[in-house]
């Protein structure tokens, strides 16, 4: 049989079941693009005023480590170091994920084994899952230079084949470690740690002018190094393309070379009988959700990190330009520029952290169809006791995101500004006020998988959505009316302003009402693999 065989009906029906998860990646990136490059023409009107701003994040390490040196100070040129680090990093989520969906989790649930029995090829699969990533990389980064076209059409395709290129190299750096292990979750631990290290090599040579090297060992430094609208080398993109090409060509070999639902790594054999610990659905959401949550707090640590050494500095970084301190205060507050920058900021992890509750909310659904869930629930388990355990793991999980986030903004920022003083105990508080909001986005998770179980991956929709509106929606110029659709518009813009408890009282009860009424369709309705 052609090794390729029912390639393009698995492709059909990859796309398929993606055809929510991809839109959502898709507006998520592109409404950043749209609403950074908005922002900067609006408080950027003058080269003066861009070139002013240019100088005082080039004197930034914190800046530099995390969206990199600012190379050229046109509009597009800040749009694409403003997002380009981010959108490489989110793009390459997007791949892993994708990748290791139609791949590794389909085998470790047992439905490749069926749809290889028929008239499948061998690297049908892993083909049809490349295909399905690329073309998700593709849109992407298509839609990118169409948004910075008007900045110029040659820094636009640059900053455009950066995203694509970054998303094709992270989907074969999955492939392969769809074939290293027989567990999915350690595959994307695999890939996602890939990426990690690279993020981290850049950042280090990108804030050392002394180790400038470790930037050209990792392949986002070189994706950073194409440079769109300051000198658009093309060239560079062959590096991360000659990779993602081995690395698709040693996917493929493994392929060949190892059994159907195997691993390169065996895995161990566990214990014959588990400890105390472990004998509660509690104990068993947390077992499998753990890594998971480590993960999401590395990343908040970082940024956590990165924003408090940044926030001494955004006096000078706005400098004279009213409008963007006006902006700045009507986004977080309005008590001085800092407060609002932090403020601002506080209510965009506030809605990143909402995206881990759904992410944990939503392992009820894949232990549902998967399989896992019935032989659980065929024991004295009860269904509420199943959900609950990992509805904590999510409304606790975002509790520890937000407190590690606060805690390490608040000790950067008072490093930076000489001294702490109460500057953490008021990031831990800023930041652990939009508990109440991110909440209500997991609840409404758990609402759809008990109610509409076959619609939970509308889920992330709303999520996103809700990111769009809430932290972005000023900026954006919505309408108030459509901004009170997000809970996040409820917060307090914290820190500078008032802290009051009602609008945070109101959000804990929708939350409850959601979690309830998810609780109550979970009890009523038949449990589907």
């Amino acid at each position: 049989m052609n090794t390729l065989a029912g390639t393009g009906r698995l492709l059909r029906l990859g796309l398929r079941r993606d055809r929510v998860v991809i839109p959502v990646w898709v507006a998520v990136l592109i409404g950043f693009l749209m609403t950074t490059l908005s922002s900067y023409r609006k408080l950027y009107s003058t080269q003066a005023e861009r070139d002013e701003y240019a100088a005082g994040l080039d004197g930034n390490a914190a800046a530099r480590a995390f969206f990199g040196p600012v190379r050229d100070a046109s509009t597009g040129g800040l749009t694409a170091w403003r997002l380009g680090m981010l959108g490489l990093a989110l793009a390459g989520v997007m791949a892993v994920l994708l990748v290791i969906r139609h791949t590794r989790a389909e085998e470790e649930e047992g439905r490749l084994e069926l749809v290889g029995s028929g008239a499948v090829g061998r690297r049908a699969p892993l083909t049809a899952a490349l295909l399905v990533a690329s073309a998700a990389a593709a849109v992407v980064g298509a839609l990118a230079a169409l948004v910075l076209a008007g900045e110029g059409a040659g820094g636009a395709l640059a900053f455009g084949l950066t995203w694509t290129a970054g998303g094709l190299l992270f989907a074969a750096v999955a492939a392969v470690a769809a074939q290293v292990t027989e567990n999915a979750r350690a595959a994307r631990g695999i890939a996602m740690t890939v990426l990690g290290v690279s993020f981290l090599l850049r950042a280090a040579g990108d804030a050392s002018s002394g180790a400038r090297w470790l930037t050209w060992a990792s392949p986002l430094g070189w994706l950073g190094e194409v440079r769109p609208y300051a000198g658009d080398r093309y060239w560079i993109l062959l590096l991360p393309l000659g990779v993602a090409a081995a690395l698709g060509a040693a996917a493929y070999a493994l392929v060949e070379r190892r059994d159907l639902g195997a691993g390169l790594v065996a895995p161990r054999n566990g214990p014959a009988a588990a400890p105390p610990r472990l004998r509660s659905p509690l104990a068993l959401a947390w077992r499998l959700q753990r890594g998971g949550l480590a993960g999401w707090a590395a990343g908040f640590l970082v940024y956590g990190l990165v924003i408090g050494g940044v926030a001494d500095g955004v006096g000078d970084l706005v400098g004279d330009n009213a409008d963007v301190g006006e902006v700045l205060t009507k986004l977080g507050g309005q008590s001085g520029i800092v407060d609002a920058y932090l403020a601002t900021v506080n209510g965009l992890m506030g809605a990143i952290a909402a995206l881990y509750g759904v992410q944990a909310a939503l392992r009820l659904r894949s232990e549902e169809t998967g399989g896992r869930a019935e032989p659980l629930l065929a024991t004295a388990v009860g269904r509420l006791r199943w959900a609950g355990g990992h509805l904590l793991v999510a409304l606790a999980g975002t509790v520890v995101l937000l407190l590690v986030y606060g805690t390490a903004a608040g000790l950067a920022y008072g490093a930076a500004a000489g001294g702490t003083g109460g500057k953490v105990a008021d990031a831990v508080g800023a930041a652990l006020a939009q508990t109440p909001a991110a909440w209500v986005v997991s609840a409404a998770a758990l609402a759809l998988f008990g109610l509409l179980p076959r619609a939970t991956q509308a889920a992330w929709a709303l999520a996103g959505a809700f990111v769009l509106i809430g932290p972005l929606g000023p900026m954006l110029d919505l309408d108030q009316a459509v901004m009170d659709l997000s809970p996040f518009t409820h917060v307090p813009k914290l820190p500078g302003g008032e802290l009051t408890a009602t609008p945070l009282a109101v959000l804990a009860a929708v939350a409850g009402a959601l979690v309830a009424a998810g609780l109550y369709g979970l009890r009523r309705r038949d449990i589907t693999p």
